[in-house]
């Protein structure tokens, strides 16, 4: 009852009341940012991983200059492999494409038709055409969206393919190229696949690339990505003399790492927000309890413990913190609920694009929240309002009755 008084505003004590209100509402804010931003990091990660794997595997075996002739063998031991899930044969080399006068760097991946149609992340985000229009003898292919923006393509025009491994002549060599119609055209969600992307049946890229019955690799797929090393260090032992095996630590280790170190970066960085907050609750039961010093000189005299009056500033400074991470929840979902309106009001009002994909890779703002992370931001934010009213608590209850009422 009594911190519960000592909350509301008394005679002189709005300025106290002020601060105390400053403080829940930077605790709020700071709960809030570091929801808000390590749900988006959690979200940015976790769709990179999902969307680079589901394109590239866990791991490659990839062929000493750029073909595997003995990928079937390859294949056989990977799915014997325990722990490797799939073993996918494909080639993949950077080409030119053109189309209406434009000419475009191009990704060229050949798979099976049935690896294609299996493949998520190509045959669930097909957005015109039908990916099962892809066979075997015939010319037809699927490309990513962004491609055929830059290329002003859609179903049912014809790309061409520009391979500098053409005819050999007496004046050198002429690139082939070889004209395919768009069967579809899908979006993956990361800019730089979307731009390049075009698959072909596997038939039709040894065609194009003139391997005969040769592939460039063999992609893989584990149960657990993190424990992807100990799955494949047998296989990289038995094959070691027809391939060179990676995981997708080494592929994109830069990337992941980069990442990492970010998002720790500004959890710290936003815990000070909460830091800063925590001193204001320092700053405002200090304040109260000088303005409250006869009260608790009365209250010592009526019999209250130095223990009693210890938990009502207590109470007082943990109530302010608690309400403050409360609101902090709640704006912070708020904020991810609505960050895609967020981030478009911004940018309408400032002129600038926020959300470039060419620069942040994927085509939307993502968001993951962990529970265990939310967790643990409220128990931070918990912990330091609680700290935070030890000294003002103590200082209350050593206050002495006959030296404050001597003169009263």
């Amino acid at each position: 009852m009594i911190a519960r008084r000592y909350l509301l505003p008394g005679q002189g004590e709005r300025f106290i009341v002020l601060v105390a209100g400053i403080s829940l509402v930077a605790v709020a804010l700071g709960v809030a940012a570091l929801i808000a931003v390590m749900s988006v990091m959690n979200g940015f990660r976790a769709e990179l991983f999902d969307r680079f794997q589901g394109l590239n595997g866990h791991a490659v075996a990839q062929g000493y200059g750029g073909r595997l002739p003995d990928w079937r063998m390859v294949v056989d031991e990977a799915k014997k492999t325990p722990g490797v899930v799939t073993a996918i044969p494909l080639i993949e080399q950077p080409l030119m494409g053109s189309a209406h006068g434009r000419v475009e760097g191009v990704l060229v991946r050949g798979m099976t038709v049935d690896d294609i149609l299996k493949t998520d992340v190509i045959a669930k985000t097909v957005k015109q055409g039908d990916i099962r229009r892809l066979k075997e003898g015939e010319r037809v292919v699927a490309i990513g969206s962004g491609l055929a923006q830059n290329l002003g393509l859609k179903v049912g025009d014809e790309i061409a393919l520009i391979s500098p491994q053409g005819t050999t002549t007496p004046f050198g060599t002429v690139p082939r190229i070889v004209s395919y119609e768009v069967g579809a055209i899908f979006e993956i969600g990361i800019y730089d696949f979307d731009k390049a992307f075009v698959v072909l049946p596997l038939g039709e890229a040894q065609t194009l690339f003139d391997m005969g019955d040769e592939v460039g690799m063999v992609m893989m797929t584990t149960l657990n990505p993190d424990k992807v090393e100990q799955y494949i260090r047998p296989l990289a032992d038995k094959i070691g003399l027809s391939a060179l095996v990676s995981d997708w630590r080494q592929l994109n280790s830069a990337l992941f790492q980069a990442l990492v170190v970010e998002q720790v970066v500004m959890f710290w960085v936003l815990s000070i927000i909460i830091l800063v907050a925590v001193f204001n609750i320092l700053s405002s039961l200090i304040m109260l309890v000088r303005a409250k010093t006869r009260d608790i000189a009365i209250l010592r005299t009526m019999g209250a413990s130095r223990a009693a009056l210890m938990r009502v500033f207590m109470t007082v400074g943990t109530a302010i913190g608690g309400l403050g991470v409360l609101l902090g929840c709640v704006l912070g979902f708020l904020v991810l609920h609505f960050r895609h309106g967020i981030i478009m009001g911004v940018s309408r009002i400032t002129g600038s694009n926020l959300w470039d994909p060419s620069v942040r890779y994927l085509t939307e703002l993502p968001s993951k929240t962990d529970p265990v992370e939310v967790a643990g931001i409220v128990l931070l934010a918990l912990g330091l309002s609680f700290l935070a009213t030890l000294y003002p608590a103590w200082k209350a209850a050593s206050t002495d009755p006959v030296t404050v009422l001597r003169y009263e």
